[in-house]
């Protein structure tokens, strides 16, 4: 069995291609959309890895991906010692009950036609597990998410956003998993409810020994909870560095781009800081650029070898990895930002 801290999932060059197909009576396959492309990465167990990226950057594919709702095209997904990429039937049934979800829609990720307890009770009925205590086992569920006990009987649509957030919690917790995938888990709700759910998450990774894959857009969101964090940029990690280190000091353009928009709640410090423009717009994914994928919106691209050779990831300082050729000279100063006239960066949405 392994230990705290050591890899739960880890990922090695996993790719999800979509097909694009043309015609009506006879379909023709004329390309794919590259929703992930070369995706590699390792959670420990009891860790929180967060994942961040603009909408149509494939990290959704991915969470969906390690709990098998997507087949990968290409690559590995091990859990613990299984490649769960070759796992069917039985085998995948049974992994699945230590592999949990939770949407990012609490509105519509829970039948209306249900009552609570139903929705909670579900996987323990799925899985045969429970047996003649699952009122019982429901009740506490949602007592440890802070629900009363006697929600069972209520309907989704009696309760709030961030209320039917921690019924989708309860529902995940039911199978005491050890890895619970959060798709955007506070993105629908109100700020004041999001901090009330991130600490709840918290409280849970703690007293369950839980592992979490963060999927998140608010950067400050993924700050707070995240032990590491993994930037996506149009199907593939561009930089992986511990929490505190990214936000200190980002190394891939891309990384330095996001942070920059991000407002600063201190009027001279927002007035004084340089803000990274990036030109044009996010290419297709059904036809990614040559190289690297962000040269045709980095502010430091050099032509020659941007354009034509693809970037590794790579160990650059302390528990840092850079998908960029040019790193350790935009760090120094030794490449300036080219001027441009675009409009600065959104904050990344959800994708």
């Amino acid at each position: 069995m392994s230990k705290e801290g050591d890899s739960l999932v880890r990922v090695e060059d996993l790719k999800i291609y979509f097909p694009i197909r043309s015609g009506i009576v006879i379909e023709r396959h004329i390309g794919d959309i590259k929703a992930v492309d070369g995706v590699s990465f390792e959670i420990k167990r009891g860790e929180t890895l967060g994942l961040v990226g603009e909408s149509g950057c494939g990290k959704t594919t991915v969470g969906r991906a390690l709990l098998r709702l997507y087949d990968p095209t290409e690559g590995r997904i091990f859990f613990e010692d299984k490649d769960i990429a070759t796992l069917s039937g039985k085998e995948l049934r049974q992994l699945r009950r230590r592999m949990q979800m939770i949407f990012q829609d609490p509105y519509s990720s829970l039948n209306p036609r249900q009552n609570v307890g139903n929705i909670v009770s579900e996987p323990l009925k799925v899985h045969g597990i429970g047996g003649r205590n699952v009122e019982v086992q429901v009740r506490e569920l949602l007592g440890t998410v802070g629900l009363p006990k006697g929600s069972a009987n209520r309907y989704p649509h009696e309760f709030s956003g961030g209320q039917r957030q921690r019924i989708g919690l309860a529902r995940a917790l039911a199978l005491s998993p050890d890895l619970i995938v959060a798709d955007e888990p506070v993105s629908a709700l109100d700020v004041s409810i999001q901090a009330q759910i991130v600490n709840l998450l918290e409280e849970m990774q703690e007293e369950f020994a839980l592992t979490y894959l963060f999927i998140a857009h608010d950067l400050a969101v993924v700050r707070h909870i995240s032990d590491r964090i993994a930037v996506m940029y149009l199907g593939r990690i561009v930089e992986v560095a511990p929490s505190a280190k990214l936000y200190e000091n980002p190394l891939h353009p891309y990384t330095k781009a996001l942070l920059s928009a991000v407002p600063i709640p201190d009027p001279v410090v927002e007035e004084k800081r340089e803000r990274i423009l990036l030109s044009g717009d996010l290419p297709s994914p059904a036809n990614p650029p040559s190289g690297c994928r962000f040269h045709t919106r980095c502010p430091f691209r050099q032509q020659e070898r941007c354009d034509d050779e693809v970037p590794e990831l790579r160990p650059l300082a302390d528990g840092q990895v850079v998908a960029c050729h040019y790193a350790e000279e935009i760090q120094a100063g030794a490449i300036k930002p080219r001027l441009t006239s675009a409009t600065e960066v959104p904050v990344v949405a959800a994708g």
